[in-house]
């Protein structure tokens, strides 16, 4: 299973004031399988540059790199699906090390 992948989707109108609602870097959370599958929606985290520190297993630190042009916080507990209609661009990738945190993170807030 590959999940590495950072996409700018366009995540507008947010349901309600706690959401991001507007383009931004989302990591692609589901598996190959069904990215590259007829089915129309995938599973996202979207990021922000609005940090907040020591916010785990909430938000993840996430470095400037490429595309990133700012330190991010990944939203861990804004998990959502999208449709496949809202990507914008190809962003980049996830560092290994950096994508078993976030995976592991997940499973905090689910246990």
């Amino acid at each position: 299973m590959t999940v590495s992948r950072i996409r700018l989707a366009d995540l507008s109108p947010p349901k309600c004031s706690n959401e991001v609602g507007k383009a931004s870097p989302v990591l692609v959370v589901q598996g190959d399988t069904l990215n590259h599958s007829e089915y129309g929606t995938v599973i996202v985290m979207p990021f922000t540059t609005q940090l907040v520190d020591n916010a785990e297993p909430l938000r993840m630190r996430v470095k400037k790199r490429g595309a990133l042009r700012e330190d991010s916080d990944l939203l861990i507990a804004q998990i959502r699906a999208i449709d496949k209609s809202r990507f914008v661009e190809k962003l980049g990738e996830m560092k290994p090390k950096e994508l078993e945190k976030a995976i592991r993170l997940i499973n905090d807030i689910l246990e």
